[in-house]
């Protein structure tokens, strides 16, 4: 701890941050109290604390995106901050500080209170007849008192960052600028300044009721993001107005409520509902609010995520399917479809399904990094994703997460194998809902499977110790989609009879047979030409050439396949050869071994001993 920690408190700054005669300043204060604030429990988790400047103190409430360092125990009582980023407010004649960013100063250590600070009180021509979000009854042995009805007073907002300053001066229009996630439904009287950073198109309803039309907007500024929904005649007045990137006011009255989840992917337990006179207008200085908000999920991650949750990711767009159509059960209408498939530096793959016009318009070029805001989560094939109407996609967005992902794929990762999801935990079966257990080799012996009339599913995990050379392909037709086997004719031609063709030459696709054991046993097991690739590296063409070529040098190829552990998704089904039933284990998916995550499930398995 330092020798004399008060010597580094700003003592005297609280009184100058409120009164706006000290705007450059990034104050260091003492933390004297850090205390959950009452709440929703579906909401995110949020805390009120108190900083003392030695001479006064000030009731504070943080920022969602500061809450880590409560949950890592840097932010306690005792300890000094510095403030980088924060807003300031009157609530019922009390300063009240909202902290969007702070730095903990660890090296000036802990100790208790220093002085007596005494409450920073308004002036009496500083009264401001509003509520926010903290309503929750004093803290610091100070309870809230009303005020009389008055105008309100303009507060600056400030954001500091180590020397740089900026500080956002409210128009006369709109004094009273509120962060967003100060917004709830005790606040009046207020006014945001917030981008727009996506819009939906206008959505009608009919039923007995009646009729109407509606449309939603989701608003960002540096605290946090909020929806706000425009219905009938609000929806003709504001949808125009509203451009995705622009920058508005948004002033009161105009409702809070609380959100309604299965329609935005927001993180706000509140959204917004324009009313007749709520007033929208666009900002002349745009640049002071953040273009976008991502909190990322990598690719690696989804697994630990709940089925339907709704998260941020970001990917390297390895492949584009082509347009599909599917007609919806319930209303019968068609809706379009594209299948996307994201890598990251995890080193997994997913597939990421984008719909309507989205789907049909794309034309991102494959390689390209693509930000994805509001993607929900589903456990179709282990996991997959799929971009809600109220999300976007930025392509090649300017942001660190960005570069450094081009920077590794560039690097290493364009040459890399991505694992799926699918073998972690057990994996979706093509029926879609069904889970493959994971078995070994001797549970699978044991357990019949594949013995019955039915097929049977499991994943599991093995070596490869003998690939066969003999007939490890087959000529196939090069016609798409047919993959027939060809045969050779006398002119030296080939043909096929499933599509009455000719070709000059074929293209050799695997049909594999290798042996697999684990530490309980041994499996034979047939691989068709995806799961051929994966093993061998190459493809079957290029080995058949290099076998015709250098015998030896394809031998070590396949030497050198031998050796490695993968995790196989197989089928077990009774199959008839030279009249004697047998079961054929055949691989349908395989993936190399993922060490953080194998490492991750045998942590879980030794946990189910209860060892202490």
């Amino acid at each position: 701890m330092a020798d004399n920690p008060a010597s580094h408190v700003s003592q005297g700054s609280l009184k100058a941050v409120f009164e706006g005669t000290n705007a450059g300043a990034s104050p260091i204060l003492q933390c004297v109290q850090v205390k959950p604030l009452a709440g929703g429990q579906s909401g995110p988790e949020r805390f009120r604390v108190v900083f003392s400047d030695i001479s006064n103190f000030v009731q504070s409430m943080l920022a969602t995106q500061v809450n880590h360092f409560v949950h890592d125990g840097k932010l306690k009582k005792g300890v000094f901050v510095r403030l980088k980023s924060f807003q300031t407010n009157t609530v019922k004649n009390k300063k009240i500080l909202i902290v969007l960013d702070l730095d903990v100063l660890e090296e000036l250590g802990e100790c208790e209170k220093i002085g007596l600070p005494q409450p920073l009180e308004s002036k009496a021509d500083d009264v401001q007849p509003q509520s926010t979000i903290i309503h929750t009854g004093g803290f610091y042995g100070n309870n809230p008192q009303a005020g009389p009805q008055q105008h309100p007073q303009s507060l600056p907002s400030r954001t500091n960052t180590g020397s740089s300053t900026t500080v956002k001066a409210s128009s006369p229009h709109h004094a009273n600028i509120y962060p967003i996630e100060a917004l709830s439904p005790y606040s009046h009287k207020w006014t945001v300044k917030a981008r727009c950073t996506n819009k939906s198109d206008i959505k009608t309803w009919h039923n007995k009721n009646g009729e109407g039309k509606l449309f939603s907007v989701n608003l960002l500024d540096e605290s946090g993001e909020i929806r706000g929904t425009g219905f009938n005649d609000q929806c003709d007045a504001f949808y125009e107005l509203f451009q995705e990137g622009g920058v508005y006011y948004i002033t009161s009255p105009c409702r809070v409520q609380l959100a309604k989840k299965q329609f935005t992917n927001l993180n706000n337990d509140y959204e917004l509902t324009f009313e007749r006179d709520t007033v929208v207008e666009k900002a002349e200085e745009q640049s002071d609010v953040p273009q976008v908000r991502f909190n990322f999920t990598s690719i690696g991650d989804l697994q630990s995520v709940e089925k339907d949750t709704t998260i941020d990711t970001i990917g390297i767009l390895k492949e584009v399917g082509e347009t599909s159509q599917i007609v919806s059960k319930t209303t019968s209408k068609p809706y379009d479809k594209r299948e996307l498939t994201l890598v990251d530096n995890s080193n997994f793959s997913v597939r990421l399904t984008i719909w309507g016009s989205s789907a049909t318009a794309f034309d991102v070029q494959p390689e390209s990094v693509i930000a994805f805001k509001g993607v929900k989560v589903s456990d179709f094939g282990g996991r997959s994703l799929s971009l809600l109407s109220s999300g976007s996609m930025t392509v090649d967005p300017d942001i660190d997460e960005a570069h450094k992902l081009k920077g590794w794929y560039d690097a290493q990762g364009r040459t890399d194998t991505f694992s799926s999801h699918a073998t972690m935990g057990g994996s979706m079966g093509a029926a879609g809902g069904r889970m493959d257990p994971i078995k070994t080799i001797q549970q699978v012996k044991e357990e019949n499977l594949g013995m019955s009339e039915n097929t049977d599913y499991f994943t599991t995990k093995a070596t490869i110790i003998y690939i066969k050379q003999e007939s490890f392909a087959y000529p196939a037709c090069l016609s798409a989609d047919c993959n027939k086997k060809v045969v050779q004719l006398d002119d030296g031609g080939w043909r096929c009879e499933k599509c009455d063709t000719t070709h000059p030459k074929p293209e050799y696709r695997y049909i594999m047979a290798l042996s697999a054991c684990d530490h309980t046993g041994q499996l034979y097991l047939n691989c068709f030409d995806d799961v051929g690739r994966l093993v061998m590296g190459m493809s079957a063409d290029r080995l058949m050439e290099l076998r015709e070529e250098d015998e030896k040098a394809a031998g070590e190829i396949f030497q050198d396949a031998t050796c490695k552990i993968w995790v196989f998704r197989c089928r077990a089904k009774m199959d008839n050869f030279q009249d004697q039933q047998r079961v054929r284990y055949q691989v349908s998916s395989a993936n190399p071994i993922h060490y953080s995550a194998e490492c991750s499930k045998l942590e879980d398995l030794i946990k189910m001993y209860s060892m202490e």
